[in-house]
């Protein structure tokens, strides 16, 4: 297809182009033969998430057409249509991110002074927190401001024609051949309409890194063997299959002297009596406000008042992921709080979603959601308060917030991906404190691997969820950390780059980065990596092979707001 009959797509299904809220929707009446037809751009990003969407935007304030899918209607990834918050470090608001990444985050705080009656004291607050939600969740806020703040940076290269955006399609098919995808096929959620996508690079910036097994790039799934990494966290056998929960969110508010009780769950009694049955001991039942402590493993007790009063030493559950404060806004805007739950009662880990037939996917998002319906009503019916009742009626689950009818998040937060093969692979040695303390030189005990191929930076512990193959929390402190491009380039694949969860980790290390502001960064950094290896007509392994490339290239990415190290404060 030439270039001048590209068009920004928002939705394509049944020869309607359709659009979000604030951009126009309009028809396509002189190409009914739309669908079938192949589609052509410099890049290709398959899945709209946090990576793929930085590394659309990357791409395309550099003079790159690119052609961006999402399988679900809505962009974002784990901030819009997985209802999840981010999760971020303590120096977010000042380093740590992109310039980019910040960007975003203010203008999710000015959307809500620009459109919301919010009060003075929050109005004049330049670290604005909508939720004033706590710990690491420093920007609690509604799903559908990320995905308004993302359309809105989106907008004029959907007017000016240099980005398709395709939605809700999925990745079906691809072709490659020596090492280059030559195309994919997508198809439309609904419709099952197809269009087959050529481009110069592919991105895969899927959830569960969807492409790389559609390509033959050679990927690993699960946790490896101790023998495998030498990682001190590693166990003695290596599972592919052993993935950490993933977890389907849902919203609710509470509305003391109302009764919002929904009808009893089918699988109550099975979720009600469940306990999860671990390698390492478990608190007792799921559905109770005990867990395992994730650095000790010791029973924990949780608090919860969705009234936002004290719950003494406890953590209250409520306000730890909490989108709304209505304190925040004008008295009476709200009748109450918003909240997420993201949990550890919602924690899924009866099966993975990785490697399995659409059905066995299909049938645990489905128990996933009997989970979360049966939390809520145990919550509103029989969960013990602090004042000795039981249960709050009400609470309210809140399908609009996550954009669905049955209130569950569009897709579930997935927290471990299919993993490339890596040229290289970051090992718990290179950032986890205690390894690091046994293999690295006298006097740099105390620092994480500096990658000379460094091209962004993060921070989070090592945080692993508990798994499909009965492992519990593995927790557990690390470094402020680099990504190193060497993660980012596949071992025999020379134009499919991955952009999310899919870089070179282990099942170890993925732990630390697999947030939302790191994912963010993965993304810049392989829009910009397009960028420069199609400027230069070089391959991008070639950028990381090269030192005087590799430096040209770091170069550019610190013009375009990119860290590639930590200060030394930090």
């Amino acid at each position: 297809m030439e270039r001048r009959d590209f068009i920004g797509i928002l939705s394509l299904g049944g020869g309607v182009i359709t659009a979000l809220p604030s951009i126009s929707a309009f028809r396509y009446p002189d190409r009914p033969d739309l669908f079938g037809h192949e589609l052509e751009a410099d890049m290709v990003v398959a899945g709209g998430g946090l990576g793929g969407f930085a590394a659309a935007m990357a791409a395309l304030r550099n003079g790159l057409s690119v052609i961006m899918t999402e399988e679900t209607d809505w962009i974002g990834g784990q901030i819009t249509q997985q209802g999840v918050p981010s999760d971020e470090h303590q120096w977010i608001e000042t380093t740590g991110a992109t310039r980019m990444y910040r960007d975003y985050r203010n203008a999710v705080r000015d959307h809500y002074r620009m459109h919301y009656p919010i009060t003075e004291k929050a109005r004049n607050n330049p670290l604005l927190n909508p939720g004033n939600s706590t710990g690491a969740r420093r920007l609690g806020h509604e799903p559908k401001v990320s995905l308004a703040v993302m359309h809105q940076m989106l907008a004029p290269y959907l007017s000016n024609r240099q980005l398709i955006l395709l939605i809700p399609y999925k990745v079906k098919y691809a072709e490659s051949d020596g090492g280059y995808v030559k195309m994919i096929k997508v198809v439309h959620r609904e419709s099952k309409r197809e269009i087959f996508l050529r481009g110069k690079y592919f991105v895969d910036a899927t959830e569960l890194g969807d492409l790389l097994p559609l390509t033959g790039t050679e990927y690993v799934t699960g946790s490896e063997s101790q023998a495998q990494t030498g990682e001190l966290h590693a166990p003695e056998t290596a599972d592919p299959t052993n993935e950490q929960a993933f977890t389907l969110c849902f919203a609710m508010d509470y509305i003391p002297g109302e009764d919002h009780t929904i009808n009893r769950p089918k699988e109550y009694d099975f979720w009600k009596n469940f306990k999860p049955k671990m390698k390492q001991p478990w608190s007792g039942k799921l559905l109770d406000w005990h867990y395992s402590n994730p650095s000790t493993l010791e029973p924990k007790l949780l608090g919860f008042d969705p009234s936002g009063g004290s719950t003494g030493d406890l953590l209250n559950l409520w306000i730890y992921r909490r989108l709304i404060h209505e304190a925040n806004f004008s008295s009476g805007f709200y009748k109450g709080d918003i909240t997420v739950v993201n949990w550890p009662q919602n924690d899924y880990f009866l099966g993975s979603l990785v490697d399995v037939p659409e059905g066995t996917f299909n049938k645990h998002v489905e128990k996933a959601t009997q989970l979360n319906l049966s939390l809520l009503y145990w919550m509103q019916t029989e969960a013990p308060r602090l004042d000795g009742g039981q249960g709050w009626p009400g609470l309210r689950l809140r399908p609009d917030v996550m954009g669905t009818e049955d209130g569950m998040a569009k897709y579930p937060y997935v927290r471990e991906s299919r993993r490339i093969k890596a040229v290289f692979t970051v090992l718990e040695e290179h950032v986890g404190r205690e390894n690091r303390a046994l293999v690295a030189e006298k006097g740099k005990e105390n620092q994480p691997k500096d990658f000379v191929d460094s091209v962004g930076i993060g921070s989070y512990h090592i945080d692993l969820h508990p798994s499909t193959g009965g492992d519990n929390y593995i927790d557990f402190s690390s470094f402020p950390f680099q990504i190193p491009l060497g993660a980012l380039i596949p071992i025999q694949m020379e134009n499919l780059i991955p952009a999310s969860k899919n870089i070179g980790t282990t099942h170890i290390t993925n732990g630390c980065y697999r947030l939302a502001p790191v994912e963010w960064s993965i993304g810049e950094a392989v829009g910009l990596l397009l960028v420069f290896s199609i400027e230069k007509k070089v391959l991008p392994r070639k950028v990381r092979e090269n030192g005087a490339l590799l430096a040209e290239f770091q170069d550019f990415i610190r013009r375009e707001g990119i860290h590639t190290h930590w200060p030394k404060n930090s």
